[in-house]
């Protein structure tokens, strides 16, 4: 069954937890889809975890729309929402154009972080029929002001803060909202406040949902694992492995062997 926003939303009613990953190419979002992964994301951060960057800052539209082409070619019954990189909807213009863009390489919606300040950008378009995934907290795309990636929810003012993009968030329209690095009880409260969905990364239990970088719990960005990050498993060890048996088997003349011949 094709996962829409009318599921998710439902799910939320019928207390059903929402399972999310990030996915940056064909393959991985396939395998994705056969478990049953219902919402996958092509986040901006491939910068870090697929193009070498240290921050989101540097991923380009062009680059989101590579990856999201990927991801949408396979077809997934999961639903593929698309970042909007950094500078891309910063006037309610710009977002329009950027987002049609995405939804033309194949993305079912889009996501954009802010509160308050983007919900005329959101309004703008839902209006024109693009559905928007709201992204309120931590937001990885504003660490140059913040500096650096703060845990938000721990004062009363941060409190009053999240709760003002919520509630702004679901006026202009959002469909859901990723709550990051937020304060669990904090993020708890929110999820029981609002009527759409929220999915959880580095926000505790109480979220309709969960999120994780791919990479991350896959284990395949070893050099650095977030607080919030469960490893699943160890991808890059194995990767070592197996890379270093095939270079010693060629420079030991194993491989190729007589079974990988034609004749």
């Amino acid at each position: 069954m094709k996962i829409t926003i009318h599921e998710l939303r439902q799910m939320k009613q019928r207390g059903e937890k929402i399972v999310a990953l990030t996915a940056y190419d064909f393959f991985t979002a396939r395998i994705m889809d056969e478990v049953g992964i219902h919402l996958i994301l092509v986040g901006d951060s491939v910068g870090m975890a697929v193009l070498g960057y240290e921050n989101t800052l540097r991923v380009t539209m062009e680059e989101m729309l590579h990856h999201t082409r990927a991801v949408a070619r396979a077809k997934p019954q999961a639903l593929v929402v698309a970042d909007m990189p950094f500078l891309s909807y910063a006037t309610v213009e710009q977002a329009l154009q950027n987002a049609g863009r995405l939804i033309q390489a194949g993305a079912e919606a889009v996501k954009l972080e802010g509160g308050v300040t983007v919900a005329p950008q959101v309004r703008a378009l839902v209006a024109a029929g693009i559905p928007v995934l709201g992204h309120i907290g931590l937001l990885p795309q504003s660490i140059l002001e913040t500096g650096g990636y703060k845990v938000q929810g721990r004062t009363e003012a941060s409190v009053r803060a999240l709760q003002d993009d919520a509630l702004a968030l679901v006026e202009a329209g959002v469909f859901g909202l990723v709550l990051e690095g937020i304060v669990s009880s904090v993020a708890g409260a929110i999820t029981r406040a609002v009527p759409v969905p929220t999915i959880g990364i580095g926000a505790g239990r109480d979220c309709d949902g969960q999120i994780l970088v791919s990479n991350d719990m896959l284990g395949l960005f070893t050099w650095f694992t977030p607080k919030h990050a469960k490893r699943y498993a160890n991808l890059a060890e194995e990767m070592r492995r197996a890379f270093a048996a095939y270079k010693k088997e060629v420079s030991d003349g194993t491989f190729p062997g007589y079974e990988h011949a034609f004749r």
